[in-house]
């Protein structure tokens, strides 16, 4: 395993230099970074040492076509800010550093639009204002509120963490769908297969004896032709059931009630409530405590959820809260978030600390995430499986039914 020299900015602003252990340079940096150093140089022990981010990055360093930002680039560079500004290095120096360490040709051009916009004199958050499909509501607000406290360090901090978890949870909600797609694709295929491929060949068989079919037979039969005749026909039908559900789902009335129909299935709706309500609490917390009025909290909190009927339900809750009414009371009454999130809250309230329950909230639902997703793909599993069998069966059945019928004929007649 080969050393690599470094130079790099540890916890405290100053300037270290060293070796390091790693199989790439790419371990390296992790090494380091777990470490709390921020890599500036990183050369393999035999060749001399190139600034980290003239590895990292394309030597032009501009936009390549097709690249994208994606939501775990901006929790990085989150971290990574974070841990410079409580270092104590200034801002711009913070911004240059990134820049140039940044591996994404399409994030460098944003972050040195960022960076210049600051050494221009602008605020961080009207830097990242300009750049709203990277920055979101959530992210500019809560940096606009940590610059007016003077807090910015801890304000990017909690914004981080906040990143971290929630890439957390969406990852382990990403990782209970998987099986189950999986399964749906493996049974699609099949049944597609059979459709084609067997069933012609049992409808060749039953036409020379000349059979009478049952209906259960004809149906099969009838769907079969359908693929194999009009093929192309079956990729238009999926491409038009998926466009018109995608436009369905693209209004509010549409995906108000796919919503509320999720919401009501056995099992999936609790977990769909808990993930979501966890969200909420996070996201509400984090804004709470970064410094953002309340108002404007539950404003945010609505635009960052996907759910509609909670989303409605915080629309009436952000107007009661207006006209002066304790936050735990419209929201108990929406119907929508669990009794024991409302009596937490109200507690915070009482005691001026909702902020730290909201985070206290949160921290519950993110374990009870782990057990439902664990829940939901122990049923999802053997539901799966047995209709997978009922379809398969369904088909098997409709082939031999005729055969059956005939082979009694037969036996009968001799």
């Amino acid at each position: 395993m080969p050393d690599y020299k470094y130079t790099a900015i540890d916890r405290n602003g100053a300037q270290t230099s060293g070796k390091i252990e790693a199989t790439n340079d790419e371990q390296a940096r992790q090494k380091l970074m777990a470490k709390g150093l921020m890599v500036t140089t990183l050369a393999n022990d035999a060749g001399s040492a190139k600034p980290a981010a003239a590895q990292a990055a394309p030597a032009k360093g501009g936009f390549t076509f097709g690249s994208k930002v994606s939501q775990n680039d901006v929790t990085i560079m989150t971290r990574q800010l974070a841990t410079l500004i409580v270092a104590g290095l200034p801002l711009l120096r913070a911004l240059e550093l990134i820049t140039k360490q940044e591996r994404n040709p399409a994030f460098k051009v944003i972050l040195a639009n960022v960076a210049d916009s600051v050494s221009q004199g602008n605020n961080l958050s009207e830097a990242m204002q300009a750049h709203p499909k990277v920055f979101d509501k959530l992210f500019v607000n809560m940096i606009r509120a940590g610059e007016a406290g003077g807090v910015l360090d801890k304000v990017l901090d909690r914004l981080a963490k906040f990143r971290e978890k929630a890439e957390r949870i969406q990852k382990k909600v990403k990782s209970a769908l998987v099986y189950p797609g999986v399964v749906m694709s493996v049974a699609i295929i099949i049944v597609y297969i059979l459709m084609v491929k067997v069933v012609p060949s049992f409808q060749k068989l039953l036409d020379g004896q000349k059979t009478e079919m049952p209906p259960l037979t004809k149906l099969v039969i009838g769907i079969s032709q359908l693929l194999t005749v009009y093929w192309w026909a079956t990729p238009i039908l999926v491409f038009g059931i998926y466009f018109l559900l995608k436009q369905w789902l693209s209004t509010e009335k549409g995906k108000e009630l796919f919503d509320r129909m999720i919401f009501r299935l056995p099992k999936v709706g609790a977990f769909v409530q808990i993930v979501s309500v966890s969200r909420f609490a996070r996201t509400f917390g984090t804004l709470m405590a970064s410094g953002v009025p309340i108002l404007q909290s539950i404003s945010i909190t609505r635009d960052t959820l996907d759910n509609v009927v909670i989303a409605k339900s915080l629309e009436r809750v952000h107007d009661r809260v207006r006209d002066g009414e304790p936050l735990s009371v419209p929201l108990e009454q929406s119907g929508v978030f669990p009794q024991m999130v409302t009596s937490m809250i109200q507690v915070g309230e009482e005691t001026g600390q909702l902020p730290e329950m909201l985070n206290r909230v949160a921290d519950i639902y993110d374990e009870e995430v782990d057990n439902a997703v664990t829940a939901l793909t122990s049923i999802i599993e053997p539901v799966l499986i047995v209709f997978l069998a009922v379809v398969v069966g369904a088909i098997v059945l409709a082939m031999f039914l005729p055969l059956i019928a005939l082979i009694t004929k037969m036996t009968g007649g001799g």
